[in-house]
């Protein structure tokens, strides 16, 4: 067994490492640059939300009123006309991409701390290389890439979306696993 405070520096380590990983990912390479598309008239439909003054939230249209509301021969009209769809509203102004950026920093220190816990509670100083990067690479895969899928079996989301978004996932963990392992106390 291994305690979590010896393993300060690959947590903070694989944190800064996933953390430049992402960002070549996000801004050199191409391939999520297809994630979102941009809406016909969006010009209008923006007025037409401003009009409205909603709030920053998550929204799904058509809502019905209550669960057994939802069956309703008249929700089942307006489901049956659509646009059904879920739509989140963020506050007004530019993105600010500092707090996001922190708050992914955080992310990966938290979940770096997770892979801690649970690899230094199953291999003890010393061990192989590769065995700490198996544990430690499966509980940063799980952190990193476990729950994509349901943003597309239950919010819609495009499988191909979430597809690279599980493989940015495997890649973190892969860089999160080679840290762990290379600064394994031995």
């Amino acid at each position: 067994m291994v305690p979590i405070t010896s393993l300060w520096l690959p947590i903070l380590l694989s944190a800064v490492l996933v953390f430049v990983v992402s960002s070549v990912i996000h801004m050199v390479l191409a391939y999520h640059r297809t994630d979102f598309k941009k809406l016909p008239n969006e010009e209008r439909l923006l007025e037409a939300v401003r009009k409205e003054n909603v709030s920053p939230g998550d929204y799904i249209f058509p809502c019905p009123p209550s669960h057994k509301e939802m069956s309703s021969p008249e929700m089942r009209e307006k489901y049956k006309r659509g646009p059904v769809g879920m739509v989140t509203l963020l506050p007004s102004g530019p993105p600010v991409m500092g707090k996001q950026l922190a708050q992914w920093f955080v992310y990966c220190v938290a979940l770096g701390v997770v892979v801690a816990y649970l690899t230094g509670r199953i291999l003890a100083p010393g061990s192989a290389y590769l065995s700490v990067f198996r544990f430690a690479g499966t509980a940063a895969f799980l952190g990193h890439a476990g729950a994509q899928p349901v943003a597309s079996i239950w919010m819609g989301r495009a499988w191909s979306t979430t597809l690279k978004n599980v493989a940015d996932g495997l890649v973190y963990a892969l860089v999160t696993a080679g840290t762990f392992g290379w600064l394994w106390p031995r």
